[in-house]
């Protein structure tokens, strides 16, 4: 980019005047890297200049703002582009209703994809899926299973993606089942699901607590040779560790060399935690230092997981210990983090240590939820501590932590 940049002012010191096309392929060129703002500049030099922007000079820039959220700036553009008697041609139109549908304005992409039909455009398949997604995170589902049919009648043919798309937004709102139709539809296309669509279909059995159709699926992809990722272990560990069936999770772990896949730090972490939460504290410990001894860094995730299994288990020492490894390593905690240490310390009535850290990650401006908030309060009530939880109540109070009304939990608090 600083090289073409360069030329540019070379052109320009040597008397040669750019044209309409220099100036839309830097433009072009800016809007990729993310330099908008240096794009709309030498928009307004070339207008300047009396050079008038063509379809594809507005197209550039309207599609990075729509990507880069500027919505306002990317409406103004096409306004503009209206102004001067220049068409918005489909690949315009798809960035601004992939715009609308980002920032949940689904009703006006709505009302422009309907002005395109009338105009007599052709959408392409690219904005039918671009409009699919932003009705499936709406929960207008049905409307996204009409676009297929509607694409059916124009004779233009969904692919992988758009199914993909309305899958995924089936499984996102727990409507696992009505996928059946959906993939009988890529069948009669001749259309095979991908590692993905099956991953996201799995998922949506086992967060919908249909273990065996899960596991049917994974049986299914084996059979038929698809590709087995590690996002797709992934799944299937997280699946079965929630439905408490551990040992199944251990043995789909062990199993993974046998696909030439090698478990990452967030298959370690999905595991660790289910072991954490399934009351095999042990097992997890041995599975945290399995990971080191491959050298993999564990992440803030990690730590957590293992943090709250051992507060929960009493181990207060390694909980400790690991909070200050996380230190020694420049392992940032968070806000999950604090609220393992100090929920955990809390519970086990260890008050002093639970408001150190409550302390702590105030002044690291990582404020607790009132959640946490209330819970420590009535531990020290519980404990009866009350002069402290009046005084802790108080503080909370002032700096707007607890919102709601507390009366009825607490003693009045004393302002």
């Amino acid at each position: 980019m600083p090289r073409a940049f360069e030329f540019f002012h070379q052109m320009r010191k040597k008397g040669l005047k750019p044209n309409v096309v220099t100036y839309s392929t830097l433009i072009d060129a800016f809007c990729k890297e993310g330099m908008m703002q240096q794009g709309i500049k030498f928009l307004v030099d070339m207008k300047r200049l009396g050079l008038l922007p063509n379809e594809y000079t507005y197209t550039s820039l309207i599609d990075a703002n729509c990507k880069a959220g500027n919505l306002t700036e990317a409406l103004k553009l096409a306004n503009e582009m209206l102004q001067a008697n220049i068409d918005l041609n489909i690949i315009t139109y798809t960035a601004i209703i992939d715009g609308l549908c980002e920032a949940g304005r689904i009703a006006e992409a709505d009302d422009i994809f309907r002005a395109i039909l009338k105009a007599g455009l052709t959408p392409n398949v690219q904005i039918y899926t671009t409009l699919a997604h932003g009705y499936m995170k709406v929960k207008k589902m049905e409307c996204a299973l009409n676009l297929l049919q509607e694409m059916k009648e124009k004779s233009i043919s969904p692919d992988l993606l758009f199914h993909g798309t309305v899958i995924w937004g089936l499984c996102n709102w727990d409507k696992v089942e009505e996928t059946k139709f959906v993939i009988s539809e890529m069948k009669e296309s001749g259309l095979s699901l991908n590692p993905v669509i099956y991953t996201t279909i799995m998922d949506s059995y086992f967060k919908t607590g249909k273990t065996t159709e899960a596991l049917n699926l994974l049986e299914e992809m084996w059979d038929l040779g698809i590709e087995v990722t590690v996002v797709t272990f992934c799944v299937l560990i997280d699946g079965l560790c929630k439905t408490g069936l551990v040992l199944e999770a251990i043995n789909y772990f062990n199993r993974m060399p046998e696909f030439n896949l090698q478990p990452n730090v967030t298959v370690y972490t999905i595991l660790i935690d289910g072991l954490c939460k399934n009351n095999f504290i042990e097992a997890a410990k041995s599975m945290f230092d399995e990971m080191l001894s491959k050298n993999l860094v564990p992440d803030k995730t990690a730590y957590t997981a293992l943090i709250d299994g051992n507060l929960k288990h009493g181990n207060f020492k390694e909980a400790l210990n690991l909070r200050n490894r996380m230190i020694e390593m420049a392992v940032e905690l968070d806000l999950p983090a604090y609220t393992s240490l100090v929920s955990g310390f809390c519970r086990c009535g260890q008050l002093q240590q639970a408001r150190e850290f409550l302390d702590e990650m105030i002044s690291k401006h990582i404020l607790p939820d009132e959640i946490l908030c209330i819970g420590i309060l009535r531990k020290y009530y519980e404990l009866g501590h009350v002069v402290e939880a009046i005084e802790l109540q108080n503080e909370m109070a002032k700096r707007g932590l607890i919102t709601s009304p507390v009366h009825h939990v607490f003693p009045s608090v004393q302002t």
